[in-house]
């Protein structure tokens, strides 16, 4: 079923703004892609991981994309583009897909074969037409996998890819950095606090609970958390899984 973004419809749930967001009126590519963006650095790798609310379908058959995503590599100095696009299909369920724009071969097969063969947790990836051979693109079926979740399988495609390129030596030919010091690295960054990385996405912390508010600083003095649009989509898709979930469920 051909699926897109013009006549879905979103779930009475979804709040006003968080729409138009989604609807990303007069924006350029670059617009779009640095929106709601996060970014890897790893050896010399610098990977951009982008949200974009809309489906995948009508974000390839913009004018000049291709070009645009080239331009937008080659100006910030990335070697891989993830675009991760979300959206309602007509029957109000979420549907995720994923394009990998990559010029160079190896890296971009590696991190393909990663994504597609993980099982903790699967992706259920199913190809879908490319407009170019350096564009890889997915749909999702296991929508539960957010940007959040799939930062540490990045992260592990990145390092399946330094492990590939390693000389007969035992040397790595393209990085000065031994195998030991990445995983110390990935050990101190965890899932998902890389360096480079923003955290827009992270739990926001809790205010600590003051002894006395009249003499204490009020928590919220610093401000509110953090939300992402990638958050708040989230949990409206939990509410509406919830909702069709309850309407389901037979009447005593």
């Amino acid at each position: 079923m051909r699926l897109t973004f013009m006549h879905c419809t979103r779930p009475a749930s979804l709040p006003s703004f968080l729409l138009t967001i989604m609807s990303y009126p007069g924006l350029t590519t670059e617009q779009m892609l640095r929106k709601d963006q996060k970014t890897i650095f790893k050896q010399g790798i610098r990977m951009s991981i982008s949200a974009i609310y809309m489906d995948l379908e009508a974000f390839l058959q913009r004018s000049g994309l291709l070009a645009d995503l080239r331009a937008f590599c080659q100006v910030h100095s990335y070697d891989v583009l993830v675009a991760m696009t979300i959206f309602f299909n007509t029957h109000n369920e979420p549907v995720r897909q994923l394009a990998i724009f990559c010029p160079y071969a190896a890296l971009r097969m590696t991190i393909c074969d990663v994504l597609e063969h993980s099982h903790s947790p699967s992706l259920k990836l199913t190809l879908t037409p490319s407009p170019d051979p350096n564009l890889q693109a997915y749909v999702q079926g296991n929508t539960q996998v957010s940007r959040k979740k799939l930062l540490p399988l990045l992260q592990e495609a990145l390092l399946s890819y330094f492990d590939s390129t390693t000389s007969p030596s035992g040397q790595p030919a393209t990085m000065d950095v031994s195998r030991e010091q990445v995983d110390k690295e990935l050990d101190r960054a965890g899932t998902s606090l890389i360096p480079g990385l923003s955290q827009d996405e992270e739990e926001p912390p809790l205010p600590p609970t003051p002894m006395n508010s009249l003499v204490d600083e009020c928590p919220l003095d610093q401000g509110l958390p953090k939300l992402s649009a990638e958050a708040i989509f989230e949990k409206c898709s939990q509410i509406s899984l919830s909702q069709s979930s309850t309407a389901s469920l037979p009447k005593k």
